[in-house]
């Protein structure tokens, strides 16, 4: 086989970049073209706002009585308001099957802390408008984002976006990755589909492999309503996390691929050359600077840093079930060594010097990391654990959620109680937790800098709220995970009803030292409000995702302080 070389796979993942047409105040339409006959099925979206430039994103698809081997043309119009009366920039973009017939316009010359609404146009049909903002440059005292992670299509319907697109005041959204799935029909979350009306159409209901195959997948979660309402709304900042590729990838490989399915780096180049077609995100700029971490700046209130802890630099997983003997005893030792490698890493040694660098020279008065996995402790004790994998019942947990209880009340226990509740190793080892010695690093760096930090996370489906602390005990900064969208998260796995959901959540938060709250249960999203003494974080909850039918049923705020 001609394996796909990590310098082809960079070559690759810039495919996409040729698509983006870059408009100034300088462009003018001195011989319009007339535009082609074409359809706006997927919708609109922004994305990457600066405080002077936006992408702006569509498909153009060629209407059914047009032979798909042409380009096609397209207008696209940026205006002062909703109803075009004051059209400021107007323009014309050309995209053909190259590109998926996906069309980007990155709008220069902006003014910042600005409102723009866009549009495109076709020979006969009309997108729907959008609205984008740039980022404000200075004076700015409050920044307010939504944040989502994990939607997958025959999980559900995409109601938290639906939500969310209902209020007209986010700054950006925040997009933390598993965009969208790559299992096929009768793959993970799949078991309701057809009963819901979310089953996998018969040209996309294989699991993804090629260009071809992420391009559909894109394309049928774009039909979802809640989505494209929500990219018309805001405009988006995203990264990537497994599922865009395959689940639980690492920078050579994934848990979901296999040696019988193909050059994983081949699958990988084709999966970030669709992400790059189908997403509003600047693409990377010159062979060697391929990555997607990137920053933002709201002014001089927050810096944004969006991270890539998934596809370039991350060593591969550990697997705690490695470490279990056959009589059911734990290898603390070996683990132990493992796990305290100094050379394992989750963000690759570029990404680390980058992230080094630009935390040393923001000056935002706090920095937020936007990234895919949980940073905080979530130490859990092994007998849990051992439990866990051997398929033991919740009693075990009952016991030992009970013992830490009493132990906070100041009752007795004996050495045996005590020593239960002491061993305890991390539960999530795809998370920062199974690259401890880094974690730690970043987070001296941090405390030796004074900034103000907060970190947000996807992957787990479930909400969380850490305190996040180093190895002494000491406050770093704070960490506010987002339920997934519609994949199933901790109640599914443990198949707990909703009660035994809440009662778990509530004894995860007396087990682990450093979470402030859980929820395990419910779907929806995180809003995000950055002032200059506090940051509120308030996780919004929807009561199903059955139906395209629903309600906010619960919410639930927290508000971190600052001294």
């Amino acid at each position: 086989m001609n394996r796909i070389t990590r310098r082809n796979f960079l070559r690759a993942a810039l495919a996409a970049t040729g698509s983006v047409a870059v408009s100034t105040p300088l462009q003018a339409m001195t011989r319009p073209q007339l535009p082609s006959e074409v359809t706006f099925k997927h919708g609109v979206a922004s994305g990457d706002p600066l405080q002077d430039a936006v992408i702006l994103w569509t498909r153009a698809t060629p209407a059914p009585a047009t032979a798909p081997s042409g380009p096609t043309r397209v207008t696209w119009e940026l205006a002062a308001d909703n109803q075009f009366s004051n059209v400021l920039r107007r323009g014309e973009a050309e995209t053909d099957l190259a590109r998926d017939y996906t069309v980007k316009i990155d709008v220069q010359g902006l003014r910042p802390n600005t409102e723009y609404y866009y549009r495109f146009v076709g020979a006969s049909e009309q997108s729907p408008v959008g609205r984008a903002k740039t980022l404000p440059q200075a004076g700015v005292e409050q920044v307010k984002l939504a944040v989502f992670s994990c939607s997958n299509y025959p999980a559900g319907y995409f109601n938290a976006y639906q939500l969310a697109a209902a209020s007209d005041d986010w700054d950006a959204v925040l997009h933390l990755g598993d965009y969208i799935y790559e299992y096929g029909s009768g793959g993970y979350a799949t078991e309701r589909a057809a009963e819901i009306g979310r089953a996998l159409p018969e040209d996309s209901n294989g699991e993804l492999y090629t260009l071809a195959d992420y391009r559909k997948r894109y394309a049928l979660y774009r039909t979802d309503a809640g989505l494209q309402a929500l990219h018309a709304a805001a405009p988006f900042i995203a990264v990537w996390d497994d599922h865009e590729i395959s689940n639980d990838t690492w920078k050579a490989g994934a848990e979901n691929h296999g040696e019988d399915e193909g050059d994983f780096f081949a699958r990988r180049a084709a999966a970030v050359q669709a992400y790059y077609e189908w997403l509003p995100i600047r693409p990377p700029r010159g062979e060697r600077n391929p990555q997607i971490y990137r920053s933002f700046r709201f002014g001089d209130l927050l810096d944004l840093h969006m991270l890539d802890t998934r596809v370039i630099g991350r060593d591969q997983q550990l697997d705690f079930k490695r470490y279990l003997d056959s009589e059911g005893g734990f290898d603390n030792r070996t683990f132990g060594a493992d796990l305290t490698d100094p050379a394992r890493t989750l963000l690759g040694e570029a990404q680390r010097q980058w992230l080094q660098e630009t935390l040393t020279a923001s000056n935002g008065h706090w920095q937020l990391l936007g990234q895919q996995v949980l940073m905080g402790k979530m130490h859990l004790p092994v007998e849990m654990m051992t439990s866990f994998y051997r398929g033991g019942s919740r009693d075990t947990s009952a016991e030992l959620i009970g013992l830490k209880a009493a132990s906070l009340q100041g009752k007795p226990l004996s050495d045996s109680q005590r020593a239960r509740l002491q061993q305890v190793v991390p539960y999530n080892l795809d998370a920062w937790d199974g690259y401890a010695v880094e974690r730690e690093a970043l987070y001296a760096q941090v405390k030796a800098s004074g900034k103000n930090l907060v970190v947000v996370a996807g992957d787990t489906h479930n909400a969380w709220y850490n305190h996040l602390k180093d190895a002494k005990g000491q406050m770093v900064g704070v960490e506010f995970a987002t339920p997934s969208v519609t994949s199933p998260g901790m109640e599914t796995y443990l198949k707990m009803d909703r009660k035994a959901a809440a009662d778990m959540a509530a004894g995860m938060s007396l087990l682990i030292d450093e979470l402030q709250y859980c929820n395990l249960h419910q779907r929806g999203y995180m809003a995000l409000t950055f002032r200059r003494d506090a940051v509120q974080a308030e996780w919004k909850y929807v009561d199903n995702i059955d139906s395209p039918e629903f309600v906010e049923v619960a919410r639930h705020s927290v508000t971190h302080q600052l001294a």
